[in-house]
């Protein structure tokens, strides 16, 4: 009986330790560089990562969002973004979402529907995206009416710069360091293939098909915004929620 109890303790031992096994095994690294009018961003955010959400495979995955894309830095610090002021705000307001929600299934949510809007036009809405979330409203209008959230979008503008390979356009998605350059529609592909544990069930679903596109999916620093946006925004975010 002693010696049966022993090599089922180095079964369970065996199988504990096996590559294949999902317990301790690392979750992959998936970072998304990106500006929040940029309509492939939009797309990706609730095409893709949505997906994630959905069907289980943000198990696996450490996502980080990084709202600065291809902005730049002038004189004092100030920012700059590819479309205008406007978007200069919701990077900002995304930078605080995520500092006020740490955990990326808080913050994700929020992001989620200010970008759905984004691709349906209606952005100019986003503060209707803090319904289900009214409580953290003052938290976030108070980051980005202080400064706090420039200074989050200072710091978000540190990291995109110092990317190696620089990054050359948005969404730049990297998994586990890697970026995934224009092939970054396949994101599923590549996080499965990087996961070290027992596949979940997204990994092995037969919707897990390889994407090819043959039109540009990318939105270069300095191309024209192909959509019109507001380029000034009056005053100070109001806290009157």
């Amino acid at each position: 009986m002693a010696v049966t109890k022993f090599l089922l303790l180095l079964v369970v031992l065996a199988f504990s330790l096996s590559p294949n096994s999902s317990v301790g095994a690392e979750k992959v690294s998936l970072n998304l560089y990106y500006e929040t009018l940029c309509p492939y961003c939009s797309r990706f955010v609730v095409n893709y990562l949505g997906k994630m959400f959905s069907n289980g495979l943000i198990d696996i995955v450490d996502l980080r969002l990084i709202p600065y894309g291809n902005a730049w830095i002038g004189s004092n610090n100030t920012i700059s973004c590819q479309h205008g002021s406007y978007e200069c705000f919701l990077n900002t307001v995304e930078a605080c979402v995520i500092d006020v929600w740490p955990n990326v299934g808080d913050h994700f949510s929020f992001i989620y529907c200010i970008e759905s809007l984004v691709v349906d036009h209606k952005y100019s809405d986003w503060e209707s995206c803090f319904t289900k979330a009214a409580s953290g409203f003052q938290r976030v209008a108070e980051c980005y009416n202080t400064g706090y959230g420039k200074k989050l979008e200072l710091q978000y503008a540190a990291e995109t710069n110092a990317l190696q390979p620089p990054h050359k356009y948005v969404p730049w998605v990297v998994v586990d360091g890697q970026p995934l350059y224009e092939d970054y529609q396949n994101v599923a592909n590549y996080v499965c293939k990087a996961y070290k544990g027992s596949l979940p069930p997204a990994c092995r679903s037969a919707a897990l098909v390889t994407t090819v596109n043959h039109q540009k999916q990318v939105t270069y620093a300095g191309e024209e915004a192909a959509i019109a946006f507001p380029s000034e925004l009056e005053g100070h975010w109001k806290l009157d929620k």
